[in-house]
């Protein structure tokens, strides 16, 4: 509890610049004499904090001196930085000042070795953007949300939301939310959601919501998974490889074979299509039967049958 409170202590005046005693005993509800015992024991680990008496006097740092030198080492200084400067490059908002005012305080350069850019070509950018500061808005404040969604069929149906955070899963982003329509916790894909309104409905964040985790519920409009097993041409191995993860491929003397496991959805079926001849679909059975049926219905509309 002690060595818990020392940091706060320190925390406070490093973003303060001094306080008094006094005001140090109440913020942490202790008493003035646990404050000054405190202050004796940060100074005795090798911090230069201390305290001067008069109408301005309190506790407060040496002038000039860097939290760094004292907190972390050159590897530790460079994970920090290094951290902030990879949400820089995913244009995370206001990140940019934070890493200047670090890479002051550290007295460190930064190699500028990462530029990500999540957002799409042309105007979606501007409009992509500006929904990140909106959710980001809502989630720091837990207020409700509200926006017209689109699902795989193009139809569109209003949900108010309860928004939790933003999720960058599988080449798209996501708002993971409590959904109000369905009572559930749901993933909604990004490009699908439009007008969205910030009410001024203010909700109960969980307290489990916080706890990093991985396992999200399937997007609506994804599909229910099915296991995979496709051969496929030597021709077009660069493609596998470039969509697909290497574990599930394996080269043998005429192709290759593929096992997975994929949501049964249109991208599945318009990604074996590209393949035409070049792919043969082993299992399951219903794939190949329903492939079929596109490429007859696709070969009828351009025949004009």
């Amino acid at each position: 509890m002690q060595e818990s409170r020392l940091f706060r202590i320190l925390y406070y005046l490093l973003n303060k610049g001094h306080a008094t005693a006094p005001e140090l005993a109440e913020k942490f509800e202790v008493s003035v004499r646990t404050i000054y015992r405190d202050v004796d024991a940060i100074s005795s680990a090798g911090i230069p904090i201390y305290v001067t008496t008069g109408r301005k006097g309190g506790i407060q740092f040496l002038d000039d001196y860097v939290l760094g030198k004292t907190f972390f080492s050159d590897s530790e200084k460079l994970e920090i930085l290094s951290s902030l400067q990879s949400l820089s490059a995913v244009q995370y908002p206001e990140v940019d000042t934070s890493l200047n005012k670090l890479r002051a305080i550290f007295q460190i350069g930064l190699i500028d070795w990462l530029d990500v850019d999540f957002s799409r070509w042309g105007s979606a950018a501007k409009i992509e953007n500006r929904m990140f500061r909106q959710l980001k808005q809502a989630i720091f404040e837990n207020r409700e949300i509200t926006f017209d969604y689109y699902n795989a069929t193009g139809e569109s149906g209003k949900r108010n939301v309860y928004p939790y955070k933003l999720v960058y899963k599988d080449k798209a982003w996501y708002l993971y939310a409590f959904c109000l329509l369905r009572n559930e916790n749901r993933l909604f894909r990004f490009s699908r959601i439009k007008n969205l309104i910030l009410t001024e409905v203010r909700f109960e964040r969980k307290a489990d919501i916080d706890q990093y985790h991985s396992v999200f519920p399937m997007p609506e409009e994804i599909g229910d998974l099915i296991d995979l097993e496709l051969e496929f041409t030597l021709d077009v191995g660069y493609r596998l490889f470039d969509t697909l993860d290497d574990t599930a491929i394996t080269k043998h003397e005429k192709g290759y074979t593929v096992k997975l496991t994929l949501p049964e959805n249109n991208w599945l079926y318009d990604f074996l299509m590209s393949f035409g001849n070049k792919v043969t679909i082993i299992q399951p059975k219903s794939i190949r039967q329903t492939l079929i049926t596109k490429h007859e219905a696709a070969r009828a509309h351009h025949k004009g049958e």
